[in-house]
């Protein structure tokens, strides 16, 4: 026997009657398929994470579910991470309908987001982030979460967390394929210092994650452009909030003028 195979199946709840639960999860009982999580994802919607033991009890289960008249099936596939994240924490991440790499938050679900970004960073290989916000939204301290999760090593470089930092270098042990680069955009793009920008060049040809605060500033500056990124995230107070940067670049300035900067 094959291994055993994770699908996910979401569906609306047209007549609400009691024992619904029940009836399908005696359905899936009857097939041999295991049920391994289930929340509610969406208002009217449920969302369950199922364990099969071949493709073929998917295959018969879809049709049978066409026909129950209480409920409407929504999705029936293998996972992908929005839909495991949606079942974990009860509601899905709002993703751009026109951009479909951004992804929006709001300072409520930084329990999310920290979530979210931490199952990016256990992939392997090379990962570019761009992550928008106003200042002390939570964006930094997020980025420090998630890494922990993810059991990753994070380096700042360049940052205004606790005071302006603008590395020029990394030392033996910072090179490493498994941590995690955060570099902000608006800190960077004020840097003139060549060897700043020469690490930066360096560590996005290293197969690693990396971070980039403030994006749009990051490649207004820069050979990069939104293109390269493979996710970009906002985090906003409300979800009516504008981000402007005329308010990032005037924190920064302050943050500089109050703390001074230091080289590595």
């Amino acid at each position: 026997m094959g291994e055993k195979q994770e699908w996910y199946l979401e569906y609306e709840i047209v007549i609400n009657r009691p024992g619904l639960l029940g009836d399908i999860s005696s359905l899936l009982g009857m097939l041999s398929i295991n049920i391994v999580t289930i929340n509610g994802v969406d208002q009217g919607r449920r969302g369950l994470l199922l364990l099969a033991n071949n493709r073929y009890q998917i295959e018969r289960l879809e049709p049978i579910l066409q026909t129950m008249e209480t409920i409407k099936v929504i999705k029936l596939r293998e996972p992908t991470l929005r839909d495991r994240l949606a079942v974990r924490h009860g509601r899905y991440i709002q993703r751009d309908a026109d951009d479909r790499k951004t992804f929006r938050f709001i300072r409520d679900e930084i329990g999310l987001l920290v979530d979210f970004m931490s199952e990016i960073f256990k992939e392997e290989g090379h990962k570019l982030i761009g992550i928008r916000g106003m200042p002390r939204v939570g964006k930094t301290e997020s980025l420090v979460a998630a890494s922990v999760s993810a059991n990753k090593r994070w380096v700042f470089i360049s940052s205004t967390l606790l005071k302006q930092t603008i590395r020029n270098q990394l030392i033996e042990g910072e090179y490493n394929e498994n941590n995690v680069y955060i570099m902000d955009g608006a800190v960077s793009s004020k840097a003139s210092n060549e060897r700043h920008w020469s690490l930066i060049r360096e560590l996005m040809r290293l197969p690693a994650v990396k971070v980039v605060e403030h994006p749009d500033i990051f490649v207004q500056n820069t050979e990069y452009t939104m293109e390269d990124f493979d996710y970009i995230i906002e985090l906003k107070n409300e979800l009516d909030e504008e981000i402007t940067y005329e308010s990032v670049n005037r924190h920064h300035f302050l943050t500089g003028s109050d703390f001074g900067g230091f080289d590595f």
